[in-house]
């Protein structure tokens, strides 16, 4: 929890945490030292996250005492996998559990959009006991107030939504839908554009009392000479350019959500 002024965070009831998106070392202490309760590891984030290294797994690791959840995902793209690229996600968290991390974060679905409830349950089942969150592939699929109860079969313990909607806050009354529906029997975690000038009302208007940001910042390269025209990505200079986690932007986010009273607002059409 936010370990900032006492009598900002007493302002609320209930305890309303933080998970940040991080995929680097540096952006994992970062998260840490501004309060945050737990990372996402993950690596490639201009692709949305695909699983980080062993390498970074073990070094985020040591330096870090908060949850570490890690990413499994084998590549960009859609989130339905061949049997080989499954195999892949299977070896990669029995890998990862020998490093020492504390839970994943997977998403499968299947060539119709649907959570694929068997590969799920089975990825879901060798992780155990180790908890799962299963991420925004659920705002790919036909209908994710329906899907919620396919990700519930599947035993994961926490899903990552924006509602169904490219952000969480054009998707706000998905995600307190879903809160309703969940009934405690798995959480619901907001993520996708969460700032600090939104994470407030965001609480408010879903319920939620877990949230997931990257609270991430454009960090340019410190390499003086820039070769002209030159580039091996397809992103323009993209080689000169960085992004991290700050500090005081995980500080600025939880000071926000203290002050919200973390009350959902009626869900329109319920």
């Amino acid at each position: 929890m936010f370990s900032g002024d006492p009598d900002i965070l007493n302002q609320n009831a209930v305890n309303l945490d933080l998970e940040v998106c991080i995929d680097s070392v540096d952006s994992a202490i970062a998260a840490e030292r501004g309060g945050a309760i737990r990372v996402e590891l993950c690596s490639d984030l201009l692709e949305g996250g695909i699983t980080p290294s062993a390498g970074l797994i073990a070094a985020v690791r040591s330096r870090i005492a908060i949850g570490l959840f890690v990413m499994i995902r084998p590549r960009g793209g859609d989130f339905c996998y061949t049997d080989l690229e499954f195999e892949v996600m299977r070896e990669e968290i029995k890998h990862a559990m020998l490093l020492g991390v504390d839970g994943f974060v997977f998403g499968i679905l299947d060539q119709n959009g649907s959570v694929d409830v068997p590969r799920t349950r089975e990825l879901v089942e060798l992780a155990h006991p180790l908890p799962v969150t299963f991420h925004r592939a659920i705002d790919m699929t036909p209908d994710p107030d329906a899907a919620l109860e396919d990700v519930i079969a599947t035993g994961a313990t926490r899903i990552l939504t924006s509602g169904g909607a490219p952000a969480v806050s054009t998707g706000l009354a998905g995600v307190a839908r879903m809160v309703l529906s969940a009934r405690g029997r798995i959480a619901i975690m907001p993520g996708g554009g969460i700032t600090p000038e939104n994470i407030a009302a965001i609480a408010q208007a879903t319920g939620a009392t877990e949230f997931h940001s990257s609270a991430r910042s454009l960090l340019p390269s410190p390499v003086k000479f820039r070769k002209p025209g030159m580039s091996v990505s397809a992103m323009h200079d993209r080689e000169y350019n960085r992004y991290g986690v700050r500090e005081q932007n995980v500080r600025a986010l939880l000071e926000a959500l203290a002050t919200s009273p973390a009350q959902p607002v009626a869900v329109p059409g319920d």
